[in-house]
């Protein structure tokens, strides 16, 4: 074989590679996502999901506050060992298991309103959105946003 033909050869051998790889990333909620408010439309923040022993967390990572929001950063209306604390780092989702093609039997925080929910979370077929429900008691009784997986 040339040299040229080995070079061709290995570099469509690294493109089919990567593009496996892409692919079983996004089989997976694990990354990065900015979150869209299911009231406005608008950003919200970026949410890091880490799995750890075949359990997934979130944690905030990064926000973007709007007019009303606490000026110092930090969780005011929360419960527990969450009131007070800065936004920025904290963990907002913890406990959610795999379950088929959902995510379930986890908690949520939602620190604007500081309230926790329960939680199940799914990913589009493209696993380029995850779909979030936080919830009180059943499933029906709650609401639901969009992320948008961050590059």
């Amino acid at each position: 074989m040339s040299r040229f033909m080995f070079r061709i050869t290995g570099l469509l051998l690294a493109a089919l590679l990567s593009a496996g790889t892409a692919s079983a990333a996004n089989d997976s909620p694990v990354g990065k996502w900015k979150t869209i408010s299911d009231e406005d439309g608008k950003p919200r923040a970026i949410i890091e999901i880490v799995e750890k022993n075949g359990v997934y967390e979130g944690f905030i990572r990064e926000r973007f506050p709007r007019p009303d929001d606490d000026p110092e950063g930090k969780c005011r209306d929360c419960p527990g060992q969450f009131k007070d604390q800065p936004i920025i780092g904290m963990r907002n989702m913890w406990g959610l298991k795999q379950d088929g093609a959902e995510y379930k039997g986890g908690e949520i925080l939602d620190p604007k309103k500081g309230k926790i929910y329960k939680c199940k979370m799914w990913l589009s077929e493209d696993g380029k959105k995850l779909n979030v429900r936080g919830f009180i008691g059943v499933s029906l009784i709650g609401r639901s946003q969009t992320w948008l997986r961050e590059p």
